[in-house]
């Protein structure tokens, strides 16, 4: 179980960019929770994801030895989440995702690439986090302040882009 978990479902034994493919496993589903419940469900389903994954990776980690092993993804999913909590942070239907002007999927897919950007990047306290903080906070934590920092700045791009389509 806790391979599995910690692998979110072994997605993180993919040969080539397991965090990536990480991300667009929980990608999916956190839009479907924003679409069936909302942003707050979301929030809390990431921040009890968190706690546990804090906790079995510290497990991990003291039997393999091995900090933050590339193959350990439940933070992307965690910094994901934590991301779309924030943008798009909307409730719609299912048959309005592909609604342009309701911001939902571009917000949703503006928060992926930002925070494949910040999470591999690791600009300022992400990178701090990263190298300083130690076994499940430190493999968590980055991803985390990654997750927030690309929901904020989708969000802020997002409105932007509003507040220019009234001006023309």
């Amino acid at each position: 179980m806790n391979w599995f978990f910690i692998t979110l479902g072994y997605s993180g034994l993919a040969p080539k960019a397991p965090g990536t493919v990480g991300t667009l496993v929980s990608l999916p589903i956190g839009m479907l929770i924003l679409i069936y419940f909302d942003a707050q469900t979301l929030f809390l389903s990431a921040l009890l994801i968190t706690i546990i994954a804090i906790k079995e990776i510290n497990k991990y980690e003291v039997k393999s030895g091995i900090h933050d092993d590339k193959r350990i993804v439940i933070d992307e999913l965690a910094g994901m989440w934590f991301a779309l909590s924030v943008a798009p942070a909307i409730s719609i239907g299912f048959n309005e995702i592909a609604d342009l002007q309701n911001g939902f999927l571009i917000q949703s897919l503006l928060s992926f690439v930002l925070f494949r950007y910040f999470d591999i990047t690791k600009p300022s306290i992400i990178g701090r986090l990263d190298r300083e903080a130690k076994g499940g906070i430190g493999v968590m934590g980055d991803d985390i302040v990654a997750g927030f920092v690309a929901g904020i700045l989708s969000a802020l791009i997002w409105q932007g882009w509003l507040q220019v389509q009234d001006i023309f």
